[in-house]
């Protein structure tokens, strides 16, 4: 008894240490967000003087809030001390209360501070930007000449459809350009007449401008590489892909690879003739393609040869096995139930469960060696199930059997002596593991339990 009055006093002054954990936290934690909504107050006035009130109107719409849900804050320490005693709880509910407000306040005035520091570091960088925008905007007007030319020198060599993805870049560009150079004096303006937030908004799509316009510049200049290079692989399949048909009387003899062979032959007599405008990308992905068709169908033709696909015959003999092997087991196990272990019934469920996938793919070629492989895998399940079971019958079965002896004929074994045919075997189970795959014994076993 003395014992459990020492545990409750422990529990009871650990809970007080938790308490007054609690309260002086709510204490600091008020004295906290007080002070970060006073500070906040000032920056939100320094703020809005290089701002503006509409850059900053998020920022107001915070504090006011704050202060609105900080009050309840406020009302719930003026409680706590006040001349009204509390009970434990209540000041337990209150303080956890008066910290949760208070780091909410904190976190979110932290938010709107950060945002408001980064809208007024990108006003007092925007001459910096703004300078910055007016020399990109130059140097990319001084490239469009030279883009134009190059387009129009591409377009001589290149089909319409390979140039499609810089045809217009030049014109984008120097369009972007005046884009850019109108957005920096629209920034002007609108700093000029106090109007921040339209003026950092200008002056970010006057960036944006000249980004992209760099970008179509530089596609430009990257277009003829990469066309070049096109060619180039281009020039390699095409040797390739000749040497493949030329090779071809020495592959398998398959309508596949025929099919293929044709295809890569009608891909190479489409190659545009030396001379005239290319669209060397298309041409190229459609002959790699046909390249690779091909040199699949080869690849499986002489897969298949290596490997003959079994005959419906073959597969259906593999699940006539797999089925009188599940018969046998099932027979068995369902016929000793209360004998059999979870082992042996697992694997009995999962034969089962594959025996249903089977008869779907028997029919089609691509799925025939898997139809094999699962009959097969079957009849081994079904095997495996089989000996669990036997041993577990062995283990459960009384000494004396069923002949008089230890076995079923009279002796140690099943045949009269200490294994099947009079000899010394190493028991019931172990004789079963030995020709499970006999559809002979595999026919007595059903018979016998059946």
């Amino acid at each position: 008894m003395a014992g459990f009055w020492g545990r409750r006093k422990r529990e009871q002054e650990e809970l007080q240490a938790q308490d007054a954990d609690l309260a002086r936290r709510a204490e600091q934690a008020i004295v906290a967000a007080d002070e970060r909504i006073r500070t906040s107050t000032d920056e939100l006035a320094f703020a809005t003087a290089e701002l503006g009130d509409e850059m900053t109107a998020d920022f107001h719409a915070v504090l006011d809030a704050v202060r609105t849900h900080m009050g309840e804050a406020f009302q719930l320490h003026q409680l706590n001390h006040d001349e009204i005693p509390d009970t434990a709880e209540e000041l337990r509910t209150r303080n956890a209360r008066i910290v949760q407000l208070c780091q909410w306040a904190e976190d979110l005035i932290d938010e709107k501070s950060a945002a408001i520091a980064d809208a007024v570091a990108r006003v007092r960088n925007a001459p910096q930007v703004v300078a910055k925008v007016r020399a990109d905007a130059a140097a990319l007007e001084s490239r469009v000449p030279q883009a134009q030319a190059s387009v129009e020198r591409l377009a001589s060599r290149y089909a319409d459809s390979a140039m499609q993805r810089v045809a217009r870049s030049a014109e984008e560009a120097a369009q972007l350009v005046v884009f850019a150079n109108h957005g920096a004096d629209v920034f002007e303006r609108r700093r000029d007449a106090g109007r921040n937030r339209e003026a950092v908004l200008a002056l970010e799509t006057a960036t944006e401008a000249t980004r992209r316009a760099a970008a179509l510049l530089d596609a430009v200049d990257d277009f003829e590489i990469e066309a070049l290079r096109a060619e180039s692989t281009l020039a390699e399949v095409v040797a390739d892909s000749r040497g493949d048909l030329a090779a071809l009387p020495a592959a398998p003899d398959a309508p596949a690879v025929t099919a293929a062979a044709t295809e890569l032959q009608r891909a190479l007599n489409a190659l545009t003739p030396a001379g005239s405008r290319t669209d060397p990308f298309a041409e190229l992905t459609r002959l790699r393609a046909a390249n690779t068709a091909l040199d699949a169908a080869i690849a499986a033709a002489r897969y298949r040869a290596e490997h003959p696909l079994p005959t419906i015959s073959t597969v259906q003999h593999a699940i006539d096995d797999a089925d009188r092997q599940l018969g046998v087991a099932r027979g068995l196990i369902e016929g000793h139930r209360g004998w059999i272990g979870a082992d042996a019934r697992t694997r009995l469920a999962e034969a089962e469960r594959l025996r249903v996938d089977v008869p779907s793919l028997l029919p089609a070629e691509e799925t025939r060696e898997e139809a094999l492989g699962t009959a097969r895998r079957v009849a081994q399940l079904a095997a495996e199930a089989l000996q669990l079971a036997q041993h577990d019958i062995d283990r459960s079965r009384p000494d004396q059997g069923w002949g008089g002896g230890n076995g079923w004929g009279g002796g140690n074994g099943w045949g009269g002596g200490n294994g099947w045919g009079g000899g010394r075997g190493s028991g019931g189970g172990d004789v079963v593991t030995g020709v499970l795959g006999g559809l002979v014994i595999g026919g007595l076993l059903g018979d016998i339990f059946d």
